[in-house]
C-alpha cells in the first residue's frame, strides 16, 4: 500500500470533524479513494476504510459506498484483505441513512462484474456477501432504496451473474411473500412488477413451480387494478415461458377475465400482448375463443382500447399462418422459401373430390386463378328468396322458386358440371361458383307455363268483371308476390339475428338485405309504373292493365301472342304494351344485376382460413371513418401488417386484399405508400409471378414516380423484386433505372449510394448487351458523383460491369468499356479521376474480372503511366495496385513474363519516392495487413 499516489495534502488531524466537505463537486480530479491514502492518522488503509465507512459524517459514508469499487481493486491482491472489504460491505448494508443504501445498492452491479471476471471463488463470494443485500433492499422501507435494489437484480439477471439457486431459494421466496393477499399495496404492486420481469429470463420449471399459480390469484386481485394492469400488459411473457398446456389450461381463462375488466387500460393493455398470446395457444383455441375475444375488444366503447386492438388486428392474424396453406415457410436467416408441392394428380383428386361435396375454399394446382368460392348449406337454402339472376329462364314468377328447388335438387346434373369448370378454368363464371349450376329444365318450364297460362286467363277474366262490376281497381301484378318475398326475407333474418357471431352468418345476412333491399326497390317502382300505366289506360279498355299484369308475372311476349284466349284489344294497344314491358323488363335486370353485384363483392372477400370477422375489420382499416374515430395512422399499421395477413391468407385468396392494398397504395399518407414500397417484395414472394405480374407491377411503377421518401423503400429492395418477374417484364424496368439519379434533394446522396449498390447486384438479371446498353452508363455517371462514398461504392460497379462481359465472351464490348474507362479515368484532368483508375484497375486483378493477358494489353500500360503521376495520392494507390496485386498474379510474377522489367522498373522509381506513403506502400510485404486506403478517393 505504500506506493499509492497522495493527490492532496492532508491538513488536519482528524479529518472526520470535516469529511469530505472541503472538495466540491468541481474537484473533478480527486479520487474518491483518496482517504486510503497514509496521512497524519497513523492508520492502515483498512482502519482508515472502517472509520470513513461508519463516520458520523453522512457524506463521509456516502463518498466510501460509491468508491467501494475502487476499493475493492486495491484490496483485490490480498485474500484477507478482500475478505475484510466484503465485509464492510455487509455491515454498511445495515446504514440507517437511505442515501447510503441507495449509494451502496447501485454499486452491488459493477461490483459483482468485477468480482466475476477477477475473482476465482466469485459465485460464493457473490452469493454470501451481495445477494443477501439485494433481498433485503427489497423490502427496505425507502422507496428510493427498493426502486435501486429492483434495477440492480434485473442486471444482475441479465448478465446471468445470479445463479439458480439463489433465485428460487432467495429471490422468489421475498416475491411470493410480497404478493400476499395481506401485503403492503406498494410492496405488492413493485413485487408484481418485478417478478413479472423476472419471469423471462427464469427456466420454464422455476416459473411453473414457482410463481404461475401466484401470477393467476394476481390477474384476479379485486383491490388494486394496478396489479390487474401490470399482469395484463405482461401476459404474453409468462404464456411463452410456461408454454401451450399450461397457457390454455390456467392462464386463458384469466385473460379472458383481464379482456373484460371495467378499467380501460387493463383491456388495452391485453389488446396489445394479444398476438404473444395467441401464438402459445392451439389452432382451435385460437379460432374458437380468442377470435371472439378479440372482435370484442375492437369493437370496445373504449378509443384507446379500439386502438390497441387494431394495430394488433394484423398481427393476430398472422398467428393463424399454416404453410400447408400459404405454400411457403421461414428459412433460418428469416426469408421466405416455396414449400416443395406434393403430386400433382393427387392433389387434383383432392381438390375435385371437395368441390364436389361444397367443401371450403382449395386451389387447383396452386393456381391462383380457379378459386372456389365458399357456400354454406344455409345459405343455399335462404337463396331463393334473394331471386335469380338476370340469365336465369325466364318464366312466370310463381314458378321460380320451384326451379331453384329443382336445380337445388338434382346433383347428379350440378356434380359434373362442377367437375367441368375446375378442369377448365377458361370457362369460369362468377354465377357458377356462387350458386349451384343450373341443369336444363326446358321441357318442365314449357309445361309449367302451358299450365299456369290457363290460370292467368281465368283470373283475367275475373278481374275485368271485378272492374266493370265494383269500380277501378288495382290489377293484379307483382305487388301481391313482391310483399310475400319481401316478409319471407325479413323472416330469415329475424331468425339469424341470435347467431350474428357466426361469420357465416353474418355473410347471410348481408346477402339477404342486398336482397331485401332490391324487392321493396322493385316494389315501389312497380307502383310508379302502374300509376302510369292507369293514367295512360282509357277509363273504358282496361287492356293496358292487364298486359302489365301478366308482364310482371314474367310471360314473355311470344307467350302472349301464340295464348288463343288472348283478347282483340292486345293488338290495339301493342306500343302501350310494348313501352311497359320493356320498363319493366329494365326495372328486373337492374334488380338482378346490383344483386348479382352484391353477390360477386360478398364473395370476394370470403375465405376459410381465418375467421371471417377478423378479416372484415381488418378490411375496413381504410375506410376513412376509422381514422376519425379510432387512429389517424390506422392506415399506416394495416399497410404495415399486410405482408403478414396476406402470408397468412395465402395466394389463392389474395383476391379479399387485392383492393385494400390498392386503396393504401394510393393513400394520401406518404408514410402509407412508404411502409408498402418497403414491403412490396416480401408480398411478391407470397403471390408469385403472375399475381405479381398482375396486380404488384403497376402499384410498383407507380412506387417508382412517388416522392423519394416513398422511392427509398422501392429501391432498397429493387433487385428482390425484379428477380421475381419473368425476363420480358424485367427488361422494362431497364429504361427506368436512369429515373433514380434524379431526386427531389440534391444533397440525398444516399439514394445514388443505394442505387449503386442494387445495380451491383441486379447485373446478374441482364444479358451482356443490356448490361453495357443500359447499366454502363449509369455506372459512369456515378463514378463522377460529388460525393466519395458513392464514388467507392460505384468503381465496384464498373469492375461488376466489366466481369460481366468478360464472363459472356463479349470481348469486343469489355475493349470499348475498358478504352472509355481510360479515356474518362486515366486522362482525367482532375487527380481523383486518375486515383480512381488506378484503384478499378487494382480491383480488377483481384477479382480476375478478365484474362491477365489481356489485362497488360490494355489496362498496364496506362496504369504504369501513373507512376510517375504528379499527385502522391495516385502514386500511392499505382504502387499499392502494383505491389500488392499486380505482381502477385503468376503471369506477371513469372520471371519470363514479358512485362517483368516494366513493372520492376516503375516499383523502383515508386521506391525512390520523395513522398513516405508511396515508398511504404511500393515496399510493403503484400501479406501484410494495412489501413485501408479506400479513404484516400
Amino acid at each position: 500500500m505504500a506506493g499509492l499516489s497522495l493527490y492532496f495534502e492532508d491538513g488536519h488531524d482528524d479529518l472526520d470533524d470535516f469529511g469530505f466537505d472541503d472538495y466540491g463537486s468541481e474537484c473533478d480530479g480527486i479520487r474518491i479513494t483518496a482517504f486510503l491514502d497514509a496521512g497524519q492518522d497513523n492508520l492502515t488503509p483498512l482502519g482508515r476504510l472502517e472509520k470513513y465507512a461508519f463516520s458520523e459524517n453522512v457524506f463521509n459514508r456516502q463518498i466510501v459506498a460509491r468508491g467501494l469499487l475502487d476499493v475493492l481493486r486495491e484490496f483485490s491482491d490480498n485474500e484477507n484483505d478482500f475478505i475484510s472489504v466484503m465485509e464492510t460491505v455487509a455491515r454498511m448494508s445495515e446504514d440507517g441513512e437511505p442515501t447510503v443504501r441507495a449509494e451502496l445498492m447501485e454499486q452491488v452491479p459493477n461490483i459483482a462484474m468485477f468480482l466475476h471476471e477477477n475473482r476465482p471463488n466469485f459465485p460464493e463470494a457473490f452469493s454470501r456477501y451481495l445477494v443477501p443485500i439485494v433481498v433485503r433492499y427489497l423490502t427496505d422501507p425507502n422507496n428510493q432504496v427498493r426502486k435501486t435494489s429492483q434495477a440492480a437484480l434485473l442486471v444482475l439477471l441479465e448478465q446471468g451473474l445470479m445463479s439458480k439457486a439463489d433465485m428460487e431459494g432467495r429471490v422468489c421466496p421475498v416475491l411470493l411473500e410480497l404478493t400476499e393477499p395481506s401485503s403492503d399495496d406498494d410492496y405488492k404492486i413493485e413485487a408484481v412488477a418485478i417478478m413479472c420481469k423476472l419471469v423471462t429470463m427464469l427456466t420454464k420449471d422455476t416459473v411453473e413451480h414457482l410463481l404461475l399459480l401466484r401470477f393467476c390469484e394476481l390477474c384476479s386481485d379485486v383491490r388494486l387494478f394496478q396489479v390487474r394492469k401490470v399482469c395484463a400488459a405482461n401476459f404474453g411473457e409468462f404464456c411463452s415461458i410456461v408454454g401451450q398446456e399450461a397457457t390454455e389450461k390456467l392462464l386463458m381463462p384469466k385473460f379472458f377475465d383481464l379482456c373484460s375488466d371495467s378499467l380501460w387500460g387493463i383491456r388495452k393493455a391485453c389488446a396489445e400482448c394479444f398476438m404473444v398470446v395467441s401464438n402459445c395457444t392451439s389452432p382451435e383455441v385460437r379460432r374458437t375463443k380468442l377470435s371472439p375475444l378479440f372482435i370484442n375488444l375492437i369493437s370496445d366503447q373504449s378509443r384507446w382500447v379500439r386502438q390497441a386492438a387494431f394495430q394488433s388486428l394484423g398481427r393476430f392474424i398472422s398467428t393463424f399462418a399454416n404453410p400447408s396453406i400459404t405454400g411457403l415457410n421461414f428459412c433460418e436467416d428469416g426469408t421466405l422459401h416455396e414449400i416443395p408441392k406434393i403430386s400433382s394428380e393427387r392433389h387434383r383428386h383432392k381438390v375435385t373430390t371437395s368441390n364436389s361435396s361444397n367443401s371450403r375454399n382449395s386451389f387447383i394446382d396452386g393456381s391462383p386463378d380457379s378459386l372456389i368460392q365458399p357456400r354454406s348449406e344455409q345459405l343455399q337454402s335462404t337463396s331463393d328468396l334473394t331471386g335469380p339472376p338476370s340469365h336465369h329462364p325466364e318464366g312466370n314468377s310463381s314458378t321460380q322458386p320451384k326451379e331453384d328447388g329443382i336445380s337445388l335438387g338434382q346433383p347428379k346434373h350440378s356434380a359434373p358440371l362442377s367437375r367441368q369448370q375446375m378442369d377448365d378454368c377458361t370457362v369460369f363464371n362468377s354465377f357458377n361458383f356462387w350458386r349451384s349450376p343450373l341443369p336444363d329444365i326446358t321441357q318442365d318450364l314449357q309445361l309449367l307455363q302451358e299450365e299456369e297460362r290457363d290460370e292467368v286467363i281465368e283470373k283475367q277474366d275475373e278481374t275485368m268483371r271485378d272492374t266493370e262490376g265494383e269500380g277501378k281497381e288495382d290489377v293484379p301484378s307483382l305487388d301481391a308476390q313482391g310483399p310475400a318475398t319481401s316478409s319471407q326475407i325479413q323472416k330469415v333474418l329475424d331468425c339469424l339475428q341470435p347467431h350474428l357471431d357466426d361469420p357465416d352468418v353474418q355473410a347471410q345476412v348481408k346477402v339477404l338485405s342486398a336482397a331485401l333491399k332490391a324487392a321493396q326497390l322493385e316494389s315501389q317502382r312497380e307502383d310508379a309504373d302502374e300509376s302510369v300505366s292507369e293514367s295512360n289506360g282509357s277509363t273504358g279498355s282496361p287492356t293496358s292493365d292487364e298486359l302489365s299484369a301478366m308482364s310482371e308475372l314474367s310471360l314473355t311476349d311470344a307467350q302472349i301472342s301464340d295464348s288463343p284466349s288472348s283478347s282483340p284489344v292486345l293488338v290495339d294497344d301493342s306500343e302501350h304494351s310494348s313501352e311497359e314491358s320493356d320498363l319493366i323488363e329494365n326495372v328486373e335486370e337492374d334488380k338482378d344485376s346490383d344483386t348479382a353485384k352484391t353477390c360477386d363483392e360478398e364473395k370476394s372477400k370470403v375465405q376459410n382460413v381465418i375467421p371471417q370477422q377478423l378479416l372484415d375489420q381488418y378490411l375496413s382499416m381504410t375506410d376513412p371513418a376509422r381514422a376519425q374515430t379510432v387512429d389517424t395512422e390506422i392506415a399506416k399499421h394495416c399497410a404495415f401488417s399486410l405482408p403478414g395477413v396476406a402470408l397468412t391468407l395465402g395466394r389463392q385468396n389474395w383476391h379479399c386484399l387485392k383492393d385494400t392494398y390498392e386503396t393504401l397504395a394510393t393513400d394520401v399518407q406518404w408514410k402509407v405508400r412508404r411502409t408498402l414500397a418497403f414491403s412490396i417484395h416480401e408480398l411478391a414472394v407470397i403471390l408469385g409471378d403472375q399475381l405479381t405480374a398482375a396486380d404488384l407491377v403497376p402499384i410498383f411503377n407507380c412506387f417508382l414516380k412517388d416522392l423519394d421518401e416513398v422511392r427509398i423503400g422501392v429501391l432498397k429492395h429493387l433487385y428482390d423484386f425484379l428477380k421475381l418477374l419473368h425476363a420480358d417484364k424485367r427488361r422494362e424496368y431497364l429504361y427506368q433505372l436512369q429515373e433514380f439519379m434524379v431526386t427531389d434533394n440534391s444533397r440525398n446522396w444516399r439514394f445514388r449510394y443505394e442505387l449503386a449498390e442494387q445495380l451491383i447486384l441486379i447485373i446478374e438479371l441482364y444479358s451482356h448487351n443490356d448490361v453495357y446498353d443500359y447499366l454502363r452508363q449509369i455506372a459512369l455517371n456515378l463514378c463522377s458523383d460529388k460525393v466519395s462514398e458513392v464514388r467507392w461504392i460505384s468503381y465496384k460497379l464498373v469492375v461488376e460491369i466489366l466481369q460481366k462481359l468478360y464472363a459472356c465472351e463479349a470481348h469486343d464490348l469489355g475493349l470499348n468499356f475498358i478504352n472509355e474507362l481510360i479515356m474518362r479515368f486515366c486522362h482525367c484532368s482532375k487527380w481523383v479521376g486518375r486515383q480512381a483508375f488506378a484503384f478499378i484497375c487494382q480491383a480488377i486483378v483481384e477479382e480476375d474480372c478478365m484474362p491477365m493477358d489481356q489485362f497488360a494489353l490494355h489496362l498496364l500500360p496506362s496504369l504504369l503511366s501513373l507512376s510517375s503521376d504528379p499527385v502522391p495520392n495516385v502514386r500511392v494507390l499505382v504502387a499499392k495496385a502494383l505491389r500488392q496485386s499486380v505482381l502477385e498474379k503468376p503471369y506477371f510474377k513469372d520471371p519470363g513474363s514479358a512485362y517483368s522489367d516494366e513493372l520492376e522498373e516503375a516499383l523502383s522509381e515508386l521506391r525512390m519516392d520523395k513522398d513516405r506513403d508511396v515508398q511504404f506502400f511500393s515496399t510493403m510485404d503484400p501479406n501484410r495487413n494495412v489501413m485501408d486506403t479506400s479513404a484516400l478517393i
